[in-house]
């Protein structure tokens, strides 16, 4: 029979239902609902800051890992009146829509209340809504420009490391300060704050960047969309910083075998990575580097 059982809980100052807390997501490794619950409870303190202002894209897994996903921007019927909700204009829309409302989780009792639907991942883009703002007119600038580093096969995050030591100094001398973390599956972001820049023109330095690096370095560097030119080389792919486009956020779970992070990481273990296990964590592990070392991403999010 299906697992129905549903609680309420208090989490903060709400009151939520939670349901089939026993179900079984991560069927290989036995991780049930109830404890990707627990964990974006206890990452909370260093998830929020990262996506708070941010139109969340939802990304759920009803029947776990293994069953079907689907993806979900405009906000989900039966939504509580509590969530804040923002209209973001939608150009380019598969769906004709001129307009997207999306959910804002910017407190912990959102981000329970989509951890409760299967919501896993959680994907956002490089700008903000102004203030408690629940509707704009234009895009907002970005606050972060990404480089999303996509190995080909046999490539693996080893080889995007090495990428990233060599985006490292071209940033900078840009003046831009890059911090790292793993993507939780094959590859890695770079990510720096920026600002006076528009999403088009923060694109368009990226792919100078990238396409700067794929031609000095053409045997480990690809910075074209084709994927049969991928073969054993790292994809920076710069079309992330469109604004339409969203990226997993810093300590999402990840809809894998075995429920790994989007994991910060210092550039120490970046350039001392040489086998591809040595920049995977699952969950438990993030929830232990974070109490020993704190967020490494904190400077992203200015003062």
């Amino acid at each position: 029979m299906p697992n129905e059982e549903k609680v309420r809980v208090r989490v903060g100052d709400r009151r939520l239902v939670v349901s089939n807390l026993s179900k079984v997501l991560y069927p290989e490794h036995g991780f049930t609902k109830a404890q990707v619950i627990e964990y974006y409870l206890k990452i909370a303190p260093v998830l929020l800051p990262h996506i708070a202002d941010r139109p969340l894209t939802l990304k759920r897994y009803p029947d776990g890992v293994d069953g079907e996903f689907f993806y979900q921007k405009n906000v989900p019927q039966g939504t509580p009146t509590w969530v804040r909700t923002a209209r973001v204009p939608a150009p380019g829309s598969t769906k004709d829509r001129e307009q997207v409302e999306y959910v804002v989780a910017d407190d912990l009792p959102t981000l329970i209340w989509a951890a409760n639907l299967a919501n896993l991942e959680i994907h956002t883009p490089q700008w903000r809504l102004p203030g408690d703002g629940r509707a704009v007119d234009e895009t907002p600038d970005p606050d972060l420009l990404v480089f999303d580093l996509d190995p080909g096969p046999p490539a693996t995050i080893v080889e995007c490391c090495r990428v990233a030591e060599l985006l490292r100094p071209v940033l900078r001398d840009r003046g831009l300060e890059p911090l790292a973390k793993t993507s939780g599956n094959k590859g890695m972001q770079l990510l720096a704050a920026i600002s006076g820049h528009s999403s088009a023109e923060a694109s368009a330095l990226a792919k100078d960047v990238a396409e700067e690096l794929a031609a000095q370095h053409p045997d480990l560097i690809t910075a074209k969309m084709t994927k049969s030119l991928r073969k054993g080389k790292v994809f920076i792919d710069w079309s992330q910083n469109n604004a339409a486009k969203t990226t997993v956020a810093p300590y999402s779970l990840r809809a894998r075998s075995e429920p790994t992070v989007s994991t910060p990481v210092t550039w120490d273990e970046v350039e001392g990575c040489t086998k591809a296990h040595q920049l995977q964590f699952t969950s438990d592990e993030v929830l232990e580097r974070v109490a020993e070392r704190g967020d490494l991403l904190k400077p992203l999010l200015g003062e």
